[in-house]
């Protein structure tokens, strides 16, 4: 999982080099917002911004 300060933002940047969001962004109780991506490759990785 890799911190990032803008989900929203970190999301459309790497669909412009191919990532698909997979599901929905997520929120877990009141202090992250997270989601997972597939890769043009194939390996998926996740992301969590901190809101809390």
């Amino acid at each position: 999982m890799f911190a990032v300060d803008d989900i929203d933002d970190t999301i459309a940047r790497l669909r412009g080099h191919g990532a698909e969001l997979l599901g929905e962004v997520a929120r877990y109780e009141d202090l992250y917002r997270l989601c997972d991506l597939r890769g043009p490759s194939g390996i998926i990785l996740a992301l969590a911004e901190r809101i809390g």
